[in-house]
Parts: structure tokens; C-alpha cells; sequence
């Protein structure tokens, strides 16, 4: 069993920054595939950021030179660096990790970009 705990949204204005952290209980190094999604309003959830096995980052068109993903091991911690935050970017925030076959999810974090 994975749990996944998410800190770091919040309000902030267009053009501004906000650092997602996501926890994890258990070694990230042991995940094959760690990563964050979100939910706006009224919309399917989407892939935002994953690292899989470690090492390969992928990124939503809509969020590539803007968001950077990134691990610590030592905090067995997931980062999601979200830069040049646009309207659009608002929504639930989800990390995710998937590890021998089984998906866990956190309990999300909202983030708000408005003026």
C-alpha cells in the first residue's frame, strides 16, 4: 500500500509560481511511474508531469517550458516546479504513482490562478 500525501496549492495571480510537493510512504525509487494530474471544473482528469521508472519525465503539451517535474529520493518526495501559471492551469491537482501494477492517487490539491 502506497500513500500519497500532496502539499503547496493555493491562489495565486497569472505569471506568478506555486511548488506542488507529493509524499510518498514508501521509497519513490520503488515506483515505476510517479506523476501528477489534474481536474478542472466540468473536465476530465488529465496527465500534467510523470517520471517513469525513474528517470524519462513526460509533459502535457499545454505545460512543457512552464512546469518542471522532479524527485528527491532522500524525502522519497515528488516535486512539481509550475512556472508562468496561466487562468487556465486552475484545477485539482493529483499526484499519482503506480508500482507493481497498482495505482494510487493522493488526496489532491487545489490551485487557483486568477487575478
Amino acid at each position: 500500500q502506497v500513500q500519497l500525501v500532496e502539499s503547496g496549492g493555493g491562489l495565486v495571480q497569472p505569471g506568478e509560481s506555486l511548488r506542488l510537493s507529493c509524499a510518498a510512504s514508501g521509497s519513490i525509487l520503488s515506483m515505476n511511474v510517479m506523476g501528477w494530474y489534474r481536474q478542472a471544473p466540468g473536465k476530465e482528469r488529465e496527465l500534467v508531469a510523470r517520471i517513469i521508472n525513474g528517470g524519462i519525465a513526460n509533459y502535457a503539451d499545454s505545460v512543457k517550458g512552464r512546469f518542471t517535474i522532479s524527485g528527491d529520493n532522500a524525502k522519497d518526495t515528488v516535486y512539481l516546479q509550475m512556472n508562468s501559471l496561466k487562468p487556465e492551469d486552475t484545477a485539482v491537482y493529483y499526484c499519482y504513482a503506480l508500482k507493481s501494477g497498482t495505482n494510487y492517487w493522493g488526496q489532491g490539491t487545489q490551485v487557483t490562478v486568477s487575478s
